[in-house]
This record gives structure tokens, C-alpha cells and sequence, in this order.
């Protein structure tokens, strides 16, 4: 069964990507669907069989890698940690790969998109299965490259293309960082194995070893190496400018990979690696602080995005940094209830987004948009539904996980907690502020979209609206000390067992016991803020935005241009590294290696032959003379012979 949850997303990607022509269009969507919905369903049992019951196990596959002392098995390992991923992963790819039938139903190339979206779900499965570096790292690449494939699928598009290689790149730098971290594993602990790292770790804390004169910590460094990988493939600053570009890609695939699974790889291999990181304080500091700094600098570009997507882009990149400033503190089942919940209502925002855009002909800027409520009123209600959960309002899912992280970080005695707490109190205004300017600008006002897109408006299929009915109960469910709250309610830190370790005060009993009223009430008078003044300035007095956009023009560009991250790479990277490349290959290719190999060959020949060609005169006198000259060499070099 453990087996089946992992390989059947693989088979699904075989026979719509290798024999999508023969199941054909409408055939390979329904084959890959059932296979993962029976995925799902399997990941449902197992969890309540692993995480409910503790049946904790580890299935060895088979032997992939054995080199000398580097041994590596190819092993399925499924506790807590483990099972609570499962759970998100299927069922949030159930869901898209469901509404994907309606969604992409127009498109020539269906079978090839489901077959990457399967492939990226089995991708994503041996990454939270894997016992083992290799085998997480394996996955990790996995998912980069459906990434990169789903990215740019409609390739014809050049904005696609520029997109998916902005991804590819970005997360290369990421990767780098993570394999560097893996081999120094290897080197330290002469293993792979999670089991075998995590004993030897406390024998290792503490230990220091030379580098540029430098003594640094082992244990920190090694986090450092690991977390930057987690900072590109989960976008955190400063590797996070390919995530608002990705939403290029259909919709459909910024739900499942860019909202939902692969940008939470990051969370969740430091939450695994939690024996490491817990072993390295230095390294939880600047987790704490990258986390905190990305969850309030992506929610001050969230409130003057325009593009419907890439609000929502914005939104994942500020709560991913909620995810990991709540690492950074030691509440790692926080920032897995966190996962957990974000997973159902950043789904269902993209994919209501998503039916936005279907409805208005693929219009994604909202100023186009507006007065749309009484054409989609189903999409409207699950627009809301995840608008509250995302703004963290009670009884929603948010509510519960998102103000449980700003709670540990007031309560936690790390250096970075107080700087978490108030960043995270400012992103949570902010985030309930662009949530309903989303909802305003799409759903509310005069239509300012032509008459004819406004009549043509429609709700969309069933097949799309239907299965979100799943995504609507978990953001507005899941988040219950009964239902997903399971994870940290009720000595929630024994829930995981031993697959998160907490050493030391555990700050989530300390945020259920020690958190103030004054903590508990701020958090949601500044949602409840963020609500108002949206529909204050969005609303009521619409003027207001255009004024303060003129009066404070500096900051507002500040914020519309992303704190011009994107320029700033273009003139630190981009533009140098066009200019290597192009003297590369004007002077290194060019003048160098063609010069003087092939094309300075062929000319060399081509001189030979025209000044043998001018000695061929036709002139009895030139030929006499020639002779004349040779003879006179070949007794000068008998000469210079004997005379030696």
C-alpha cells in the first residue's frame, strides 16, 4: 500500500506521457485522474494508520547505490512527518488533476500536461518518503524539473519560456547550496542516512573545523549549506524572484506546485532535519530572520500587485516566510499545521482565480475586472472562503495555524523572536488588506471590462467547480483542534512523535500557556484592520489608493517595482554575464579558437594556394629562375652538412 501511494502518480505519467496518443485526449486526463485519486485515498489510510495509530515503518525497495563505503537504499519511510505530507500532496493534486479536465479541456497537448503533473506528483512523493539525502535530493531535482516543464508548457509563448529558465536558474543556485550541504554530511558523518546523522549529531555539536583561517561551527555550517537549498526551492529572499514569474504557467499548475507541494520542500526538509538545525542555534537565528524578513517584504508587494496571480504569488511567498520564522524558533509542528492548512486555502485561491480567468477570457489584470459576484456567485463564495482563511479569521483554517506561529515567536527566548513576532503582526494586516482588495477589485464595483466580456461571463463546469468543494472544507475545517489541529492542540508536539525534534522549553506549550491576551487580540484587530481598510480605500472611497499613490510615488514604485530585486539581479548578474558571454564567444570562440584552428587553417591553406597559383606564370624565364633557386639551396644545405 505505502508503495502503491508513490508509484501510482508514476505510472499514470507513463501512460499519458508514452502512450497519450493512443488513450488520447480525453482517455489520458481520466487515467492519470484515478490513478491519483486512488493515491489519495490510500495516503488517507496511512495516515490515520502512521499518525493515529504510530505505526511508524520504513520500507527498503531495494539497494540503488554501493560504491566502497558510500551505501545508499532506495526505502519508502512513512511516520508522522511523513504521512501529514501524503496527505497534502494527493489530495491537493487530486483536486487539480480533477479541475485540470475542465480547465485545459481546449488545449491540443492535454496528455503531455498531465503527464507532467503526474510525474511532478511522484517527484514530490520520494522527497517526503525518502530515508535518506540522496534519495531527498532525488525528489528535489524531480520536482525542479517538472517545474521548469509545467512553467514553460505553453512554450510557444516567450514570456513562458523566459519564465521557466528564471526558475530553473534560480533554483540552481539553491541546489548548489543544498548539495554542497549533502556532501558535507557525507564527509562528517561518513552517511546519508537520516537514522544514522541524527544519532551521531549531538556527538558532533559543537565541533569546528578550519577554513580561509577561519574556525567555523560544523554543525551550523552545514545548515546554512542545507537551508540555502530550502531558500530557492521554497522562494525566500533572496532567491524568491522566480516564484511571481512562474505564474505563467496554466493555473492549474500554480495551485499544485506553486502554492501547495513543491514550494513547501523547503519547510519540510528543515522541519525533518529538526535534530540538525536544533544542534546549530546560529543557523535557526538566520532561518528566523529570512523567514520573518520574506513574510512582511512579499506582503508589501502583495497590496500593489494588479495581476490576479500574482497577488496570490506574493501571498505564498509571505506565508512560506511565516512557515519558516516559526522553524526558527523551534515550533516546527506549528509550521507544519501551518503547511497543512495553507495547502487547502492557497489551493482553492488559485484555483478560484483560476475560474476567474476562464470566465473573462484569460484576463488576469484586476483593474479589467470588477462586479463580477452576481455572474460567478459559486467562485465568489470560494474566493471568500479562502480569503477569510488566508486573512486568519475565526473559526477559518488560517486563524488557528498562522496566529499559533506569531504566538511562538512572542514567546520563544531566540534573539530573532521579537523581530518575527512584529513582522509577522505587520504582514498579518497587510495580508487581510490585499485578500480583500482582491476580493473588491475582482467580485465588487462597476464592470470595467468591454459589455460583450461582462455578457459572456459564466460560471465554469462541474468538472472544475466541484472538486474545490474539497479545498473549501479544509480551509474551512482543517484548522480545528479536532480535525488538523490535532498536530499541535492537545500536546500536539507528541503527535509527531519522533520524527520533529524540540530540544529544550517546547514554545508551543509555552504559547498556549504564556501568550497574553493583549498578543492573542492584536492579531485580530489587525486583521480585522487590514479587512477594513481595504474596504475603505477599495470601497467606499476608492479615491483614496490614487492619492496615496501620488502623494508617497517613491514608495509606492518601491513596492510595484518588488523592491527591484529584479533590477538589481539584472545589473549584478545579468548584464555582466551577457557581456562574459558575448566576448566569450566575439574574442574566445571567435578570434581565439576559430581563428587559429579551423577557420585560421583554412585560410592559411586558401593564402598557400593563391600565391602557388601566381607562380603557375606561363613564363619560360620564371621556371628557369626557380630552378636556379632550388639548386642553390640543396648544395648550400650539402654544404652547411659536410662543413658541420
Amino acid at each position: 500500500m505505502h508503495a502503491a501511494i508513490v508509484f501510482l502518480p508514476l505510472v499514470g505519467a507513463i501512460a499519458a506521457g508514452l502512450f497519450g496518443r493512443w488513450l488520447g485526449d480525453k482517455l489520458a486526463p481520466i487515467v492519470t485522474c484515478v490513478l491519483l485519486v486512488a493515491s489519495a485515498i490510500l495516503s488517507w489510510i496511512v495516515f490515520f494508520d502512521v499518525a493515529i495509530e504510530g505505526h511508524v515503518r520504513t520500507i527498503e525497495l531495494m539497494s540503488w547505490i554501493d560504491v566502497g563505503a558510500f551505501e545508499v537504499n532506495w526505502s519508502i519511510m512513512v511516520d508522522q512527518l511523513t504521512a501529514v505530507m501524503l496527505v497534502v500532496v494527493t489530495t491537493v493534486s487530486s483536486v487539480v488533476h480533477v479541475y485540470s479536465i475542465g480547465y485545459m479541456s481546449h488545449d491540443p497537448h492535454r496528455p503531455r500536461f498531465f503527464a507532467y503533473l503526474s510525474l511532478f506528483t511522484f517527484s514530490m512523493l520520494m522527497l517526503v518518503t525518502a530515508d535518506n539525502f540522496v534519495q531527498m535530493f532525488f525528489g528535489w531535482e524531480g520536482v525542479g524539473v517538472c517545474s521548469y516543464l509545467l512553467i514553460g508548457f505553453w512554450y510557444k509563448k516567450p514570456s513562458a519560456n523566459a519564465a521557466a529558465i528564471k526558475a530553473f536558474v534560480v533554483n540552481r543556485v539553491g541546489d548548489f547550496g543544498f548539495a554542497l550541504g549533502i556532501m558535507g554530511v557525507f564527509m562528517v558523518f561518513k552517511a546519508v542516512t537520516f537514522e544514522a546523522v541524527f544519532d551521531a549529531t549531538p556527538d558532533v555539536a559543537g565541533q569546528s573545523f578550519s577554513f580561509l583561517g577561519m574556525n567555523l561551527d560544523i554543525m551550523t555550517t552545514l545548515c546554512l549549506l542545507l537551508f540555502v537549498g530550502a531558500m530557492g526551492k521554497s522562494a525566500q529572499m533572496p532567491l524568491h524572484t522566480w516564484l511571481p514569474d512562474a505564474m505563467e504557467g496554466p493555473t492549474p499548475v500554480s495551485a499544485l506546485i506553486h502554492a501547495a507541494t513543491m514550494v513547501t520542500a523547503g519547510v519540510f526538509m528543515v522541519v525533518r532535519l529538526s535534530p540538525m538545525f536544533e544542534q546549530a542555534p546560529d543557523a535557526m537565528i538566520v532561518v528566523a530572520f529570512v523567514g520573518a524578513t520574506t513574510c512582511f517584504f512579499a506582503a508589501t508587494v502583495g497590496i500593489c500587485q494588479n495581476d490576479i496571480k500574482r497577488v496570490i504569488a506574493y501571498s505564498t511567498c509571505s506565508q512560506l516566510g511565516y512557515m519558516f520564522f516559526a522553524c526558527g524558533v523551534g515550533a516546527y509542528p506549528v509550521a507544519i499545521f501551518h503547511l497543512f492548512t495553507h495547502a487547502f486555502f492557497k489551493a482553492l485561491l488559485f484555483l478560484g482565480s483560476g475560474q476567474v480567468i476562464h470566465a473573462v477570457d484569460g484576463e488576469q489584470d484586476m483593474r479589467r475586472m470588477g462586479g463580477l459576484w452576481k455572474k460567478l456567485p459559486i467562485t465568489y463564495a470560494y474566493m471568500w472562503i479562502g480569503s477569510l482563511a488566508l486573512a486568519g479569521i475565526p473559526i477559518f483554517a488560517g486563524y488557528w495555524s498562522k496566529d499559533l506561529i506569531i504566538e511562538s515567536a512572542f514567546v520563544s527566548d531566540s534573539p530573532m523572536g521579537g523581530y518575527a513576532f512584529w513582522l509577522g503582526v505587520g504582514a498579518a494586516f497587510l495580508t487581510a488588506l490585499y485578500s480583500w482588495r482582491l476580493i473588491i477589485m475582482t467580485f465588487h464595483g462597476r464592470p470595467r471590462m468591454s459589455e460583450h466580456a461582462f455578457g459572456h461571463a459564466h460560471e465554469a463546469p462541474r468538472v472544475m467547480w466541484v472538486p474545490l468543494l474539497v479545498l473549501a472544507a479544509g480551509a474551512l475545517l482543517g484548522g480545528l483542534p479536532f480535525l488538523g489541529g490535532i498536530m499541535v492542540y492537545h500536546g500536539g508536539h507528541e503527535f509527531f512523535g519522533h520524527s520533529i525534534t524540540i530540544l529544550g522549553e517546547n514554545v508551543i506549550e509555552l504559547a498556549h500557556e504564556a501568550t497574553p491576551f493583549w498578543v492573542k487580540a492584536l492579531v485580530l484587530v489587525v486583521a480585522a484592520s487590514g479587512v477594513a481598510a481595504a474596504y475603505i480605500g477599495y470601497m467606499w472611497k476608492p479615491q483614496i489608493p490614487g492619492l496615496l499613490a501620488s502623494n508617497f510615488r517613491p514608495l509606492y514604485k518601491f513596492l510595484l517595482n518588488k523592491w527591484y530585486f529584479d533590477e538589481l539581479y539584472d545589473w549584478l548578474f545579468v548584464r555582466p554575464a551577457m557581456r562574459l558571454g558575448h566576448g566569450l564567444w566575439k574574442v574566445g570562440d571567435g578570434a581565439v579558437i576559430d581563428g587559429l584552428g579551423p577557420d585560421g587553417l583554412a585560410a592559411a591553406t586558401l593564402n598557400i594556394a593563391r600565391r602557388a597559383r601566381a607562380m603557375q606564370s606561363g613564363y619560360l624565364y620564371h621556371y628557369a629562375f626557380a630552378m636556379l633557386i632550388g639548386v642553390a639551396v640543396i648544395v648550400s644545405w650539402f654544404l652547411f652538412r659536410a662543413w658541420g
